[in-house]
């Protein structure tokens, strides 16, 4: 059996159709550029994430950069956040001429470790960027009441988490500013690049619209140093075909992790399975589990025809682009063996329960 990592085939064959006509109404109405497609998913998005303003941008990275930007963050500020993410979150933080600062994580949840965030507050910090990695929330109370004893901006990295919950809130209407990615893969995904920034603050929201083109307002006046960084009309065009099937997709795919949680369990127990913590909705952007002979088992489910993938591989700290901020092996212990241990398994709204158990019946091989 044949258990790709992501099928996006089957999705696209029942949208096809409209997708056609909607694309087809873009080309034929000239308007490529910040038109109604971009308006209408910037007011969706936001209305769904319970916030006052959606800012749609041209990908995941600039919504991280143009957020920092627009709270203010500049050259010698620092920025607290995690090693164990993506590459962009770090990055935007150092593309606006500030310091990322990790703090490490919680070991069940991947996520940022509030507990250790305010002994790396100095009187340099400005921000606090929280991932909520995988698809589940960070713990948003405590660092909420952080950054206000402290006067600092939260952002919150939910390019894997749109749709996600924190004890009854979305995720979107609790920090400062929130970025999402519409990267393919992701849970709402685009054919192309494209990303979003949520906002409460209708100053903020403003910095953010300036900033995207070229920080000119109005047009050719500049008043800020911009960028040019714009949600595309034809994949806003083909977001808001997807977008009202994003909860369905979101209760899919917490179903499939329940099942393979069901199974991983039975059958293969000394297993780290994901924890959902009781106050979190979940959307399972990825499944992802602890193991041991982490890349022995990704090898062996590789030649049973099963994908697997490694998010993440090297934590941010020990990056070489960033060994200029002096973290050594050690500093972050539980990001380090996370780099180690993490494997997700294939995990999209239209996978098989056949597939899932195929994927259990050779970790168990493996194992036995």
């Amino acid at each position: 059996m044949r258990v790709p990592m992501l099928d996006l085939s089957e999705q696209y064959n029942g949208l096809r159709e409209e997708i056609i006509h909607t694309l087809d109404e873009v080309m034929g109405s000239s308007k490529f550029i910040l038109g109604d497609h971009v308006r209408k998913i910037e007011a969706s998005v936001a209305e769904f994430a319970n916030a006052k303003h959606g800012i749609g941008v041209a990908n995941g990275s600039d919504a991280l950069h143009i957020a920092l930007q627009a709270c203010g963050v500049k050259e010698g500020d620092e920025v607290i956040t995690t090693p164990f993410t993506f590459f962009a979150t770090a990055g935007a933080v150092a593309r606006a001429g500030a310091k990322p600062v990790f703090v490490d994580i919680e070991p069940d949840t991947f996520n940022i470790d509030p507990s250790k965030i305010e002994a790396a507050i100095t009187d340099k910090t400005k921000a606090i960027i929280p991932v909520h990695l995988y698809g589940q929330s960070s713990d948003m109370d405590p660092i909420m009441e952080i950054a206000k004893k402290h006067n600092l901006y939260v952002i919150e990295d939910a390019a894997q988490a749109i749709g996600a919950e924190y004890k009854g809130r979305k995720v979107g209407e609790i920090g400062d500013a929130i970025t999402y990615s519409f990267f393919p893969t992701k849970n709402l995904g685009a054919y192309g690049d494209g990303g979003m920034i949520v906002a409460q603050d209708d100053e903020i929201a403003e910095q953010m619209r300036v900033i995207r083109v070229h920080g000119s307002k109005p047009k050719y006046y500049h008043r800020v140093l911009g960028y040019n960084s714009r949600l595309d009309e034809l994949q806003a065009a083909i977001l808001n075909v997807k977008f009202p099937h994003l909860p369905e997709w979101s209760e899919k795919r917490r179903e499939r992790a329940a099942y393979y949680t069901e199974l991983l369990n039975a059958k293969v127990p000394q297993i780290k399975t994901p924890v959902v913590r009781e106050e979190n909705y979940h959307v399972f952007h990825q499944y992802t589990l602890r193991v041991e002979r982490r890349d022995e088992l990704q090898a062996f489910l590789k030649e049973n025809g099963i994908d697997s993938m490694v998010y993440y591989p090297v934590p941010l700290h020990l990056q070489p682009v960033f060994e200029y901020l002096g973290y050594r092996e050690g500093d972050f212990p539980i990001s380090e063996q996370a780099c180690k241990e993490a494997v997700s398994l294939p995990m999209f709204p239209e996978l098989k329960a056949e597939q899932q158990e195929y994927v259990v019946k050779k970790i168990e091989e493996f194992y036995i």
